[in-house]
């Protein structure tokens, strides 16, 4: 398990099945009960926040490895990678403050050593993830389906985002 000074939830699941859906439903519940949430999403899209034409684009351009944009609102840190290489968890994790952070949540790394918590639709048609991760914790499902040697797995419902929030709440931030 990944040691990190305050407490990880990754979410797993297959495209499309509902990951960032969710956490938008549960992240407002989490502040509104007074948790500092931080977010982690991993993507295999190319990004940039920067545009052609910006003095932080071009400096960025000109060769910086690094490139801080601040403003009143907000702060964004940019990180150039080698070409292909890909962000790894504990580097991104590392540019969080998490001092100012109760919990992180964690989109995508879904083969990393964090508590998980696995999102399914039966109507995807996909292999379950939690057969084969020790680290899923809770299975998040729309419907009443069978799962195999998942006893240990606590059930929750894709409409009931209170109760994830709960379960966040007593599970992952009371063992902290």
């Amino acid at each position: 398990m990944i040691d990190f000074p305050i407490p990880l939830l990754g979410f797993a699941a297959y495209s499309g099945t509902g990951k960032t859906t969710l956490l938008r439903k549960i992240i407002p519940l989490l502040a509104a009960r007074g948790i500092r949430v931080g977010m982690l999403k991993h993507t295999h899209h190319n990004i940039d926040v920067d545009h052609p034409g910006k003095d932080s684009y071009e400096l960025r351009k000109a060769g910086t490895a690094q490139m801080v944009l601040a403003s009143p609102k907000r702060t964004t840190l940019i990180v150039e990678h080698a070409e292909r290489e890909d962000s790894d968890l504990l580097s991104a994790l590392a540019l969080l403050q998490t001092e100012t952070l109760d919990l992180v949540l964690v989109e995508g790394f879904k083969h990393e050593d964090i508590p998980k918590i696995e999102l399914h639709r039966k109507e995807m048609e996909r292999p379950f993830i939690y057969p084969k991760d020790p680290n899923i914790i809770a299975i998040v499902v729309a419907e009443e389906i069978l799962l195999e040697d998942a006893a240990h797995l606590v059930r929750l419902n894709f409409n009931q985002p209170e109760a994830l929030v709960d379960f966040i709440q007593t599970q992952i931030l009371k063992k902290y």
